[in-house]
């Protein structure tokens, strides 16, 4: 495919890679297969190390290394993972160019990534996370906007980025409700160095999902139906109506709770967590926050109803996380075209603007 034009900030800089366009680390999805093509074809991608099983971590990082003949690349993950310590210890040992994650890590942490040469940008969705990120040490922050999928807050893109970009001093990447390229040169415009998306590199060939569930996927023309449900697990998750969601609509809070704790003690199981891990992290909740016990406890929701969807391939029985643009993708195509049709769409508007001045 030739080249679609010269569009380059000082994120492409900072993470290596040609085009200022970001896949992220979406659970169950973000494979080694994914994230190679994305580096391939010049976006820059995220390993999802919060899904991966534990023993895997290293062959998958070695894989994209092969694949894409050690171009950077980056790996996600979550502090409450039994296996944190040792994903951090591999982005270290492989010299891995970036890290993404939400909120955890303290200071220190981030510090010993910095110091190993390890770009940290974790994703947030407020203003005051963007900040105390900073503060904590991040090289470079995604806010995503309440159109993004899977976990969200309510405030939309086109408010929270220029209010993150006025408010920090490092580069700013923009998520939510992107998936071309009049969307990346808009959110050049608003200040941020690049765009993060999800759904749209989701909705590729270069995927893995099964064909049943992109199938829904492609049948979601609806933006308004792409809608935020607390179901789930407790916190507002933006998804495609299903029919295990209107199972979890319809049932009472007891059925709910049980279903929740049958699913976590599956999690647990899934990723070897302990006891003791388990009960630590419900302490450390309850103690920063009695309210978010509950969010606690429910959180392994997601992951194992993800897996339904995303791996097994029964999206009736699963969770369909999205962002509304879901609704605005008709086709599946490879990341190389996704990312090439965005660039050369960015270019073109670009130079139709610059005709105007």
């Amino acid at each position: 495919m030739s080249d679609p034009g010269v569009l380059r900030t000082p994120l492409c800089d900072l993470l290596g890679c040609k085009y200022p366009v970001i896949q992220t680390a979406m659970g169950w999805v973000a494979g080694s297969s994914l994230v190679a093509a994305t580096v391939n074809a010049g976006g820059f991608g995220f390993l999802a190390g919060a899904t991966i099983a534990a023993d895997q971590i290293e062959s998958e990082i070695l894989r994209v290394k092969q694949l894409t003949d050690d171009k950077p690349f980056g790996l996600n993950f979550h502090m409450f993972q039994p296996n944190a310590q040792h994903l951090l210890a591999l982005a270290a040992k492989y010299k891995l160019r970036a890290v993404s994650y939400g909120r955890g890590p303290d200071k220190k942490t981030v510090g010993r990534l910095r110091d190993a040469g390890i770009v940290c940008m974790p994703t947030v969705g407020a203003l005051k996370h963007a900040q105390k990120a900073v503060e904590l040490g991040a090289n470079a922050i995604t806010i995503q906007g309440g159109e993004g999928g899977g976990h969200t807050g309510s405030v939309p893109t086109t408010v929270l980025l220029p209010q993150v970009v006025d408010a920090v001093k490092v580069p700013v990447v923009a998520a939510g409700g992107f998936y071309d390229g009049r969307g990346l040169l808009s959110a050049l415009a608003f200040g941020a160095q690049g765009i993060a998306m999800g759904t749209r590199f989701l909705m590729t060939s270069d995927s893995g999902v099964p064909e049943a569930t992109l199938a829904r996927y492609l049948s979601s023309n609806d933006a308004e139906q792409i809608r935020v449900s607390y179901l789930v697990d407790g916190m507002p998750q933006r998804m495609i109506p299903n029919e295990y969601l209107a199972m979890l609509e319809k049932a009472s809070s007891f059925r709910r709770l049980r279903i929740a704790i049958r699913l976590a003690l599956q999690w647990k199981a899934q990723t070897g967590m302990s006891v003791q891990h388990a009960a630590t992290v419900l302490w450390k909740s309850l103690r920063e926050d009695p309210a978010t016990l509950a969010q606690t406890v429910m959180a392994a929701n997601a992951p194992m109803l993800l897996q339904r969807s995303m791996v097994d391939g029964y999206p009736a029985e699963g969770v369909m996380s999205a962002g509304q643009v879901a609704a605005l993708i008709g086709s599946l195509t490879s990341c190389e075209e996704v990312i090439h049709g965005i660039v050369a769409q960015a270019c073109e508007r670009r130079a139709s603007l610059n005709a105007l001045i």
